[in-house]
């Protein structure tokens, strides 16, 4: 590859990693709620998904090991400082992901502390640290064979570790074993939000399987795109016998996915013409037969396009299908898209990554165990050029011809400093901030008009407490009905149309939980209509009326009329009890903003 797009290339990879801390910024100052599309039922979005697939692009670095120490297949050492290479930093972007996602990241050390043994999550969290540990120490003697690391402290550590490679690959081994399978143990907590189709008993074997399929491809994609940046040769060899185990595991793979959805009665779903069952047809043919047929062909096998071809679609059908079960098909009680900073930071760790990985090949042993590539000693200049992307700082002919480096520092400063003053101004464009959704304070804009009403809501949520003896009575008076495992469910999430009203049943997943269309005689004891079908309240008792309130209505009001029609008729009883007549006013809730004085007079002379 010519050096001139490998300098862009990096450039647009130092674009996406700035943008991503620009992002991170926003994330970590104005917290998840405002700078995210995530909320109490929306918890897992496109962070969640961007892990998920980061851990199973690594599963090549536990399956190398396991081949060459192990099972002692020697001939794939040549690529195992690689593997070891890219799982670390998938584990390591996972890691790093996951500090965005926590609420409160700085607790990310709690369950060294506070063990819960019977929560999944708990395992996933000593896994990863324990298995990115072991990464570490497994790529340590890479980094320590380097010039800089001649003292003999750092020698002695050296031979330690490679005394030690045998129990470390071994502990690795069961490690992430654990961490594949279980991260699929998590789906298995929540049937009701995961789509039929990828939903299984025997999703965490599934996850197993998938892992080191896509791990081993993916590192025979790292084996062709090694060759065109830096010109080493590939073995063509090696990488087709990575295909042919890939091959075994695919095929597991699909036997165990589509017997279990056979036997269960679910795989006839993938041909009801729904959008879910196109994707997962395009899922299993083109991401798993179609590359399974190729690598099973062994004149395919060996040829450099029929390898590439069936790496790009086997990592594509893994990628898939963690993407679908985390993001595409998963159930939600309300649209979820993600923000932008969201967006930024997803693409910007992989992009970190990337730069990364790129720096200890250029500079390490790592394409070859036995010697150190000849640039490295001439390449280490990150001292020299940090935080720049672009040399040559002194010439501006050096400048000029690396603009891209320059496009990057202004993105960079555009995005951290823009977004702060729009949001300290109240304007908030491109969804890059979204107005919290607070506890004490409220800020309502149904219509996004930017012009909010300001809702005090711990102090209206505290005197009705008073008023009627019990916090959950209070909070009922709003949050009259809240969506399935969720509390205090926001009143957008069902009045989802400012001006019209809109049906809050969800048809499609009753007939999925219940059973398909055998159970549709649960609700429909005459005919499939909806005058036929049965209440809400005779499966759903706690949505039963209490005393002087109409049953419940599936017609969810307009937002506009649910929230005049709730605040007005308590405003209107307020202001007779207290003899506060201001309390029914328009413009006791819609203040004028500009001069807050001039409200106060109006309700004064009124």
């Amino acid at each position: 590859m010519a050096a001139q797009y490998r300098n862009w290339i990096k450039d647009g990879l130092w674009a996406l990693a700035i943008a991503g801390m620009a992002a991170a910024m926003l994330r970590f100052t104005f917290g998840l709620g405002a700078s995210t599309g995530l909320n109490d039922t929306t918890p897992w979005g496109l962070w969640i998904a961007f892990k998920l697939c980061f851990v199973a692009l690594s599963g090549g670095g536990f399956t190398l090991a396991a081949m060459v120490y192990v099972f002692h297949l020697e001939s794939f050492r040549p690529i195992l400082r690689r593997a070891i290479l890219l799982a670390l930093l998938g584990y390591g972007s996972f890691i790093v992901s996951l500090l965005f996602d926590l609420g409160l990241p700085w607790h990310i050390y709690m369950p060294i502390i506070h063990w819960q043994h019977h929560s999944v999550m708990f395992e996933i969290a000593w896994c990863v640290m324990l298995y990115f540990t072991v990464l570490t120490l497994e790529f340590a003697p890479v980094i320590l064979e380097h010039d800089w690391f001649r003292h003999p402290i750092f020698q002695m550590i050296y031979r330690a570790l490679h005394v030690a490679v045998i129990p470390l690959v071994i502990t690795g081994i069961v490690l992430s074993t654990l961490h594949q399978s279980s991260l699929g143990a998590l789906f298995l907590i929540m049937p009701h939000r995961v789509h039929p189709l990828w939903y299984s008993p025997w999703i965490p074997v599934l996850f197993f399987i998938s892992a080191i399929a896509a791990g081993l491809m993916a590192l025979v994609l790292e084996g062709f795109l090694v060759e065109r940046w830096l010109g080493s040769q590939v073995k063509l060899d090696l990488l087709e016998r990575l295909g042919k185990v890939a091959a075994f595991a695919l095929a597991l793979y699909l036997a165990l996915r589509l017997g279990d959805l056979w036997a269960r009665g679910t795989l006839p779903a993938a041909l009801d013409g729904s959008w879910q069952s196109l994707l997962f047809g395009a899922e299993v043919l083109i991401g798993g037969l179609l590359p399974l047929t190729l690598l099973a062909s062994r004149k395919i096998r060996q040829t450099r396009e029929g390898l590439l071809t069936s790496a790009l679609l086997i990592v594509a059908g893994v990628v898939s299908q963690r993407m679908s079960l985390s993001l595409f098909t998963m159930w939600r009680p309300a649209p979820y898209l993600p923000s932008l900073a969201e967006i930024l930071i997803a693409l910007g760790v992989p992009a970190a990554a990337a730069l990364i990985y790129l720096f200890f090949v250029e500079n390490l042993a790592v394409l070859d165990e036995k010697a150190p590539l000849k640039i490295a000693p001439a390449r280490v200049q990150l001292p020299m050029t940090w935080p720049f992307p672009f040399a040559e700082r002194n010439s501006l002919n050096g400048i000029i011809a690396h603009r891209s480096g320059l496009a990057v520092v202004i993105i960079a400063v555009m995005l951290a400093v823009l977004p702060i003053q729009t949001a300290a101004s109240g304007a908030l464009p491109l969804n890059l901030v979204q107005p919290a959704r607070g506890w004490r304070i409220l800020w309502i804009d149904g219509n996004r008009a930017k012009y909010q009403v300001e809702f005090a809501h711990a102090e209206h949520q505290e005197r009705l407490a008073k008023e009627m003896g019990s916090s959950e009575e209070a909070c009922q008076t709003c949050h009259h009905l809240n969506l399935p495992q969720d509390e205090a469910t926001a009143c957008w999430q069902c009045h989802r149309d400012y001006l019209q009203a809109v049906n809050i049943f969800d048809h499609t997943r009753h007939q999925q939980i219940l059973g398909g269309n055998a159970a549709c005689q649960e609700c429909h004891t005459v005919e499939h209509t909806r005058r036929s079908a049965a209440a809400c309240q005779e499966c759903h008792e706690t949505m039963s009326p209490k005393e002087g309130q109409a049953a419940f209505n599936p017609m969810a009001p307009a937002y506009l009329d649910a929230m005049h029609g709730l605040c007005q008729d308590c405003h209107a009883q307020q202001a007779a009890a207290q003899n506060r007549p201001e309390l029914a006013l328009c413009k006791t809730c819609h203040s004028l903003q500009e001069n807050p004085s001039e409200l106060q007079a109006a309700i004064r002379n009124e």
